[in-house]
């Protein structure tokens, strides 16, 4: 079947169309595009680990590992009401999270294949601390 050919009357009658529909449909649009949203941002915060409400804090190049310094902050103060070993633990690996959560931040404004390689040594001493704070919480790896 050939399509018609647009004509200036044919196009005027789709842009009168368009004028009477858009009003009707465009809620429904913008509560779609909400939810899809409201989907996505969820999916971003479960992959680091955080609530959709702290997501914002973690954006960026370095999201992800700003995340992982906060979440080991977090299990370091818990650490800090246990065993004497636990305490000082903790105790000496805060200043190192603190550094690395800085160095994340110096690291996002390198150049790409700098900051991958930053990134990744950022994240090997991240999952040293991490194996630390898992020893000291009884969970063997």
């Amino acid at each position: 079947m050939a399509r018609k050919p647009m004509t200036k009357a044919r196009a005027k009658r789709l842009i009168g169309i368009g004028v009477a529909v858009a009003p009707v449909l465009a809620p429904y649009a913008l509560a779609a595009a909400g939810a899809v949203r409201g989907t996505w941002d969820n999916y971003r915060a479960g992959r680091l680990g955080t609530t959709a409400d702290k997501l914002a804090e973690f954006t960026g190049p370095g999201g992800g590992l700003h995340a992982r310094c906060s979440h080991i902050a977090e299990r370091l103060a818990e650490l800090e009401g246990g065993t004497p070993a636990a305490r000082a633990f903790a105790e000496q690996a805060r200043p190192r999270v603190t550094e690395l959560a800085t160095a994340v931040r110096a690291a996002e404004q390198m150049p790409g294949s700098r900051r991958r390689t930053a990134f990744k040594a950022i994240s090997a001493e991240l999952d040293d601390i991490e194996r630390g704070v898992l020893m000291h919480l009884g969970i063997t790896t």
